[in-house]
């Protein structure tokens, strides 16, 4: 008996319906994409002659602590280093505006423990505007 044989057809890939899905895909992004047109203006800003303010004109609140734990206030010293005085001479200070610089300057030697009463004190007051004042190292040569 004789069989015939069968062609083989070759196998491949049709790329046609691929191609299609990349057009659309392209034409997609092309029509969703939003482009910005940038503008540019020149501006002359307009000059002053007045000068710039003092550091005493600037309200901020200046809580300074030395060696032994003694507050400052804004160069005022505090009777004792308890936190309900510190506390009593900040909102004095603030007169409720909580949205003031709040700067901590202590000694290197200051027990931790007053330093965190300054901060305890900011942070149940409501500043925001916390700073701690340090000193640069002193290059070594």
């Amino acid at each position: 008996m004789k069989f015939k044989r069968q062609r083989s057809q070759e196998v491949g890939v049709d790329l046609t319906p691929l191609i299609d899905v990349v057009f659309l895909l392209l034409i997609f992004f092309m029509v969703s994409t939003t482009f910005t047109r940038e503008s540019h203006l020149e501006v002359e800003l307009p000059e002053a002659s007045g000068e710039p303010a003092s550091p005493a004109e600037v309200r901020q609140i200046d809580v300074v602590i030395n060696a032994a734990g003694q507050y400052t206030l804004n160069d005022k010293a505090l009777v004792n280093n308890r936190r309900e005085t510190l506390e009593r001479g900040v909102k004095e200070l603030a007169g409720g505006d909580s949205s003031l610089p709040y700067i901590i300057t202590a000694d290197a030697r200051t027990p931790h423990e007053f330093v965190v009463r300054a901060m305890d004190v900011a942070g149940r007051l409501g500043f925001a505007k916390l700073s701690i004042t340090t000193e640069r190292e002193a290059e070594s040569e």
